[in-house]
């Protein structure tokens, strides 16, 4: 960017802020206001100007200064709002998924966000930490199948001394049938709010809830909620769909939307396919600012997050379209005709964690340098579980690109582009490259190894000279001395849970508690 000179000095009357505006063939277009640093700098000046999220102060003044040349211009507009925002007006709904069978076998025995993620976190604690981190302390999870480590792990992590807030709660909401109604489990996830319309009801009348969050539980993005429920207000919207650009190749996995100049969604088509995915594409130039070629992302998809109104929610799931389940598919393509439904486009890092495969590359993604997201941020951190393990002990280890969790024992092993669980065991001669090691629930004592091996059997972790590639190892996996596990064959599918594994799109993926005796070969 070219060096500048500009001061304004802008007196906020009532509730004005100032918000830089694009002017068509100045330097201004070279901003990139996508990048994380000019996306602090924003977020610092609105708070400058709104006094945090609340009104400005009677006379308070807004103070921008930068370097600039005389020949370049910074065009700024005021904009003059009346409501702002208020994070204790939001109650977060969290949906803890279907069987998962995307996810499968991860899933077998724990629901979707239950799945371990980056070493020492879960899924669920993505959407938790986000809430948190945006001043959203009044939260709803809906479980439903193999909920128990979910349960377990958000009473320990948000409910059991993990994470301490005032003025809030954390409710977990397990599918249930009441008298009168058809048997069955949630049959989408407009019918899991529907469920519990009830307890919402009640609650949002004590609390004063005015906007509703719904968030998935199966997702890797930071992302702070107040901006978009801020846009929600500005809008005086309805609904608003957080959205985020997509590519061509995994673009039929989402359910797509099409907007106008003024935000407002105009078409929503739910996974399309061959010419109906065609007639989604768009005109993404619009957001060169914030993401490099924008052309690769030709589509725009909704992520699954949505705020509505309290009274449109309740008025959409109790009468207008109480035969309808799902919100994607059913609910939201009837409702931008006769609502404001308005997009909110999102550019920073977001993976939704819908495959295997999708799920691997998200893990080795955060072995990368630079990596595309990071969990280390001292001032958005990810909460997880307390577990209140001693360092990881290495002894003559070779690592490279990799993120060791604690409570670890390495020994003399070698690890390449992976990552290591909580309480994991690498012995003497052992090879993990574009693996994800999920850790074990327990140690083993030394005794206890010794007995097993005496024994002929298997302790947990991974045995001497065994050499592992392209493969997710479960929790609690016991894996033998000189097994090869690298699916050198190129195998894409396979079942075979009595050898204690399955292949899902080419990774191979070792079972939860699963036992790989010596010398196999996968």
């Amino acid at each position: 960017m070219s060096s500048m000179q500009f001061s304004s000095v802008l007196p906020l009357e009532g509730k004005a802020c100032v918000s830089p505006v694009r002017r068509e063939g100045s330097a201004s277009e070279r901003l990139k206001v996508g990048d994380s640093s000019s996306i602090r700098h924003e977020r610092a000046s609105r708070r400058m100007c709104n006094g945090g999220r609340g009104p400005a102060a009677t006379g308070a003044q807004c103070v921008l200064t930068s370097d600039a040349s005389p020949a370049d211009t910074l065009v700024l507009r005021t904009s003059f709002r009346r409501n702002y925002a208020d994070p204790n007006e939001v109650a977060a709904v969290i949906l803890g998924g279907g069987t998962g069978t995307q996810l499968f076998p991860l899933t077998s025995t724990r629901a979707t966000p239950a799945v371990p993620i980056g070493g020492c976190y879960r899924l669920i604690d993505i959407p938790m930490s986000n809430c948190f981190n945006s001043g959203i302390n009044k939260i709803f999870v809906m479980t439903q199948f193999n909920s128990a480590s979910l349960n377990r792990h958000i009473h320990r992590t948000y409910l059991g001394g993990g994470i301490n807030f005032t003025d809030g709660s954390v409710e977990v909401l397990a599918a249930t049938q009441m008298p009168g109604e058809a048997a069955g489990w949630f049959r989408g996830t407009a019918d899991a709010v529907r469920k519990f319309i009830w307890v919402l009801e009640d609650y949002y009348k004590n609390k004063s809830i005015e906007h509703i969050l719904i968030l998935s539980g199966d997702q890797l993005y930071r992302m702070d909620y107040m901006e978009l429920v801020q846009k929600h207000v500005d809008d005086n919207a309805d609904i608003t769909l957080s959205c985020a650009p997509v590519g061509e190749s995994r673009a039929s996995e989402y359910g797509l939307v099409k907007f106008d100049s003024s935000g407002r969604v105009v078409q929503f088509s739910e996974k399309p396919k061959g010419d109906d995915l065609e007639a989604m594409k768009v005109d993404t130039s619009f957001l060169n600012f914030a993401i490099d070629d924008p052309a690769k992302y030709p589509y725009i998809a909704s992520m699954g997050v949505y705020v509505f109104k309290r009274d449109v929610l309740l008025n959409l799931l109790k009468s207008r379209y109480a035969e309808l389940h799902d919100f994607g598919s059913e609910i939201l393509p009837r409702a931008l005709h006769d609502h404001n439904v308005q997009a909110y486009v999102f550019t920073d890092y977001w993976e939704d964690i819908g495959t295997i495969r999708s799920f691997f590359d998200a893990n080795m993604a955060l072995c990368e340098q630079p990596p595309k997201f990071e969990f280390y941020d001292p001032k958005t951190p990810f909460f997880t579980s307390p577990r209140y393990l001693p360092p990881t002990k290495s002894d003559k280890c070779r690592i490279k690109e990799a993120i060791i969790s604690h409570g670890c024992f390495l020994r003399e092993c070698k690890i390449e582009h992976s990552i290591i669980g909580v309480r994991s065991r690498l012995n003497s001669g052992s090879e993990l490259k574009n693996a994800m090691m999920m850790g074990a629930d327990s140690y083993e004592t030394e005794d206890e190894i010794s007995r097993l091996m005496s024994e002929g059997k298997v302790p947990i972790g991974v045995g001497e000279n065994t050499k592992i590639s392209n493969c997710i190892i479960d929790m609690n996996a016991r894996i033998g001395r000189d097994v090869v596990i690298s699916n050198k064959e190129g195998v894409q599918e396979a079942d075979r849970p009595e050898e204690g594994y399955y292949i899902r799109s080419g990774i191979v993926v070792i079972q939860k508690n699963a036992t790989i005796k010596d010398g196999t070969v996968v």
